[in-house]
C-alpha cells in the first residue's frame, strides 16, 4: 500500500526542520521524517557548548568565510544571512547576545529553548514528524521508508532531502544517504583535529590550552588558541585553519604573535647562558611550559638563532582526526546536480538542503546559518513547485 503526502522532509535537523517550516508556512500538509528517536540531536550537542548561530559581520565578509566553490548557495545566504538569522531566532522568544568576536549566541547558551519554540511552531503549522524512520531509497518516483512496523511507501508531492553530512554518525549523520543520490563528490573531514604522535615528555601536557598564538597554513593566518590532547592538536584555532592543512598546506604555530622577530631576538639575548632552555624562555619571552613543551618537541636540534623557530614552529602532524570526529565535512551532492532553486535536476519535485551538499565553512555560525539558510531556499521552492 503506498500512502500518499503532500509534502516530505527526509531529516529533522536545522535544515530540515527549517524546510518544514517554510512548507508549513505556505499551507503545505508536512510530514518530517527522523531516522532517530528524536529530532535535531547533533543540533543540541553543538547547544551544549554555547550554540553559536551565526556571525554578526557584513554579507561580503560573511559570504567570503565559506571560501571557493560556495557561489550556488550565495543566493540563498543573501536571503537569510546574519541580520535574517538572529530575527528568526528572536521571533521565537530566544534573546541573543553578540560577543566580542561578533560571533551571536542565545543568552540562555543552549539549544533546547530554541528548538522547543521552533517545534511549538512547526506543530502549529501541523507539521507531522515521525521519528525511526530512516529513508531506504526510491521505488521508481516513490520513497521506501523503513520504519518502526517494517517497509512502507510513501507517494509525495514534493519532498525535500536534509540528510545531513557523515560526521557524528551516532547522532543521525552518517551519511548513507549517498547511496541513494548521484553525483557526490567524496566526504571529507572538516573542521577537526590532527593526530600527532607525542613523545611521551607531553603526556603530562595533555589537555592544556595553547592560548595567545597565530596559527600558519600556508598563506591563511589565523590567530586564536589550541589544546594539546592525549590524540594530537585540537580547538579552535586549528579547526580555522583544517581545510588548508587538509589541503595540504604545512602547519606552524608563532609562539608569540605580538613580537616581530627582531624582538624576539632581542629579548632571547638578554638571557644568561647557565640557564635551561625552559628557563630561557620562560625568563626572556614569559613563556608557559606548554610552549615551551612544544619547542622542545618539534625544534630539536635546536638551532643557534631561535627566533624564527618561535616564530613559526613547524608541527609534524600524522594526519587528520577520523571523519566521525569531526565537526563537520566536506563533499556530498555536487551543485552540479542541483538547478538554482535546490533541486534534483534528475528528479524533478526533489529538493536537497543542508550539510548533505558539497560544501564546508568554519565555525563561527557559517554552518548553522548555512543550513538554515540552504533548507529554506528549498522549503520555499519546494513549497511553490
Amino acid at each position: 500500500m503506498v500512502e500518499v503526502v503532500d509534502a516530505l522532509v527526509i531529516g529533522a535537523g536545522p535544515a530540515g526542520l527549517m524546510a518544514a517550516e517554510m512548507l508549513g508556512a505556505e499551507g503545505r500538509r508536512v510530514v518530517v521524517l527522523e531516522a532517530k528517536p528524536s529530532v535535531a540531536r547533533k543540533f543540541l550537542m553543538a547547544g551544549k557548548s554555547g550554540l553559536n548561530i551565526t556571525k554578526d559581520e557584513d554579507m561580503p565578509a560573511f559570504v567570503a568565510a565559506y571560501g571557493a566553490g560556495v557561489e550556488p548557495l550565495v543566493p540563498a545566504l543573501r536571503d537569510f544571512g546574519p541580520v535574517e538569522m538572529m530575527g528568526w531566532a528572536e521571533d521565537l522568544g530566544v534573546p541573543l547576545f553578540v560577543g566580542s568576536s561578533g560571533r551571536v549566541f542565545p543568552k540562555v547558551m543552549k539549544a533546547s529553548p530554541l528548538l522547543r519554540s521552533w517545534l511549538r511552531r512547526l506543530d502549529g503549522y501541523g507539521v507531522e514528524i515521525r521519528v525511526r524512520h530512516r529513508w531506504a531509497g526510491w521505488d521508481g518516483d516513490d520513497v521506501l521508508v523503513d520504519g518502526p512496523e517494517g517497509r512502507v511507501v510513501l507517494r509525495a508531492g514534493v519532498t525535500v532531502l536534509a540528510c545531513g553530512g557523515a560526521s557524528w554518525a551516532r547522532l543521525g549523520s552518517d551519511g548513507a544517504w549517498a547511496e541513494y543520490v548521484g553525483d557526490v563528490a567524496p566526504f571529507q573531514p572538516a573542521n577537526m583535529g590532527f593526530l600527532v604522535d607525542w613523545s611521551e615528555h607531553m603526556a603530562k601536557h595533555f589537555g592544556e590550552p595553547v592560548k595567545d598564538v597565530a596559527l600558519i597554513a600556508g598563506d591563511q593566518v589565523e590567530r586564536g588558541e589550541f589544546v594539546v590532547s592525549a590524540r594530537g592538536v585540537e580547538g579552535g584555532g586549528i579547526y580555522a585553519v583544517s581545510r588548508a592543512v587538509r589541503e595540504g598546506a604545512d602547519l606552524r604555530v608563532d609562539l608569540l604573535p605580538h613580537l616581530s622577530v627582531d624582538e624576539v631576538r632581542k629579548r632571547l639575548a638578554r638571557g644568561k647562558a647557565k640557564d635551561s632552555l625552559a628557563n630561557r624562555l620562560r625568563k626572556t619571552l614569559s613563556m608557559p611550559a606548554v610552549k615551551v613543551a612544544l619547542v622542545q618537541e618539534f625544534a630539536r636540534p635546536l638551532p643557534d638563532d631561535l627566533a624564527p623557530v618561535l616564530k613559526g614552529l613547524p608541527l609534524s602532524l600524522v594526519g587528520p582526526r577520523p571523519m566521525d570526529e569531526a565537526i563537520s565535512v566536506a563533499g556530498g551532492l555536487r551543485f552540479s546536480a542541483l538547478d538554482g532553486k535546490l533541486m534534483l535536476r534528475e528528479r524533478p519535485g526533489v529538493f536537497a538542503c543542508g550539510e548533505m551538499l558539497d560544501w564546508e565553512a568554519p565555525t563561527g555560525g557559517y554552518l548553522l546559518t548555512a543550513c538554515l539558510a540552504s533548507g529554506r531556499w528549498a522549503g520555499l521552492a519546494a513549497a511553490r513547485y
